[in-house]
């Protein structure tokens, strides 16, 4: 660990300026071509044999040369959002509309600088570090390809990271159990009859039925789920109408739910198709729902939590170990992982009091990090891997 911290330092700069050239080149999910290439050029220079998983994926393999054994896999998202950055610094977005507004920018710089750190100590373990470049997280995809792919096959532990402007930089979150709520995408699509406002009984009115709908869903939780139970219902896009002085032929929700329990999001699920259906048929239209699953509850395995945790006390001392971070009704798909490997999520301060905008929440405009947070990120990311591969016999 003593080398990796000196290495680390020599790596400052190098993680800074990959995560600045991250930052003004944000891609959508699903569009990261250029992200993936810079992702394999750098593999290919640390000497690490890669492949694509879907058309942006990178999944990187590196075998260690030394005693030892196992499978570790290490994960960051590499997608940006569709928001307008409104920072002024020298590495601000060159895409009008798009940002790297949660700090996947952070999360890709952190893990490429661990897999230059681990291929150059690879004669210190043995087994196998997968390293997985995962796109498309913001949109709840980019996971499964990974899982279809067998990039978990034999794996013994899958760990990740994610940025915390709620948490002081220098710090970390390893909290055991829940830490995320699971995250679904519903699209309501509303059909009925246009007729002139001064008509309505020879029309059905999309728009109304639709905001009827918005209502009622909010309904759902006040009076249908338990008040200490978390449940959220958010509709956040509602498209409708051509003109004025029309009643609408149709109209478009799009929300998401929020549950931490399988039981709560089945009946939400079903309350909401429920509620829309019955309201569009109460007023003559029709209403057709399409579910995306983004995420399941993402829930931190303790001993994984405790291992990451004596990395951060080994490197950097005590005291720097989160455990009671509060419950995020954000998902993340990294979940999916866990669902097949023993792992933990770990959220890395990215929060400086003396730099406002590290303390903004996510998915803002004005979103920025402590950019000294990268090596304790990288350093995570690759002494975790070295912990669990390195063989620590007499």
């Amino acid at each position: 660990m003593a080398d990796l911290k000196s290495g680390l330092k020599r790596e400052e700069a190098y993680l800074t300026a990959l995560r600045r050239d991250f930052h003004r080149h944000p891609e959508l999910g699903l569009r990261e071509f250029r992200t993936a290439q810079r992702i394999e050029e750098e593999l290919d220079r640390f000497g690490i044999s890669h492949t694509r998983v879907g058309e942006t994926g990178v999944l990187g393999i590196l075998r260690g040369s030394g005693t030892g054994e196992g499978v570790v896999v290490l994960r960051a998202d590499i997608d940006a959002l569709p928001i307008q950055e409104t920072n002024e610094t020298e590495y601000c977005s060159q895409t009008p509309g798009v940002m790297h507004a949660c700090g996947h920018d952070v999360h890709t710089a952190c893990l490429l600088g661990a897999a230059k750190l681990l291929a150059e100590y690879r004669t210190e373990f043995g087994g196998e570090v997968r390293f997985i470049f995962q796109p498309a997280e913001e949109i709840g995809q980019g996971a499964k390809p990974f899982v279809e792919a067998g990039a978990l096959d034999g794996a013994e532990r899958v760990f990740g990271l994610h940025t915390a402007p709620d948490l002081t930089v220098g710090t970390v979150s390893l909290t055991p159990g829940l830490n995320n709520a699971a995250a679904d995408h519903f699209r309501i699509a509303v059909r009925g009859k246009s007729s002139h406002v001064a008509t309505p009984q020879l029309g059905v009115d999309a728009l109304y039925i639709a905001s009827q709908i918005v209502v009622a869903l909010q309904a759902l939780v006040t009076r249908l789920i338990s008040p200490v139970e978390p449940v959220i219902i958010g509709v956040g896009k509602l498209t409708s109408g051509t003109t004025y002085n029309a009643l609408a032929e149709s109209a478009v929700l799009e929300g998401t739910t929020r549950t931490i329990s399988r039981e709560s999001r089945d009946k939400i699920r079903q309350w909401v198709s429920k509620t829309a259906w019955n309201i569009a048929d109460i007023y003559g239209g029709a209403a057709e729902l399409q579910w995306t699953d983004f995420a399941a509850p993402l829930v931190n395995d303790p001993q994984v939590c405790l291992e990451a945790a004596g990395v951060i006390e080994a490197l950097w001392g005590s005291g720097r170990v989160v455990t009671d971070r509060k419950l995020s009704m954000s998902g993340d798909n990294f979940a999916e992982f866990l669902q097949h490997v023993p792992g933990a999520y770990a959220y890395l301060g990215t929060g400086n009091p003396s730099l406002p905008n590290t303390l903004l929440s996510n998915h803002n405009g004005e979103f920025d990090v402590d950019e000294e947070a990268l090596a304790l990120g990288a350093g995570l990311y690759a002494g975790y891997a070295l912990s669990r591969l390195e063989d620590t016999r007499e």
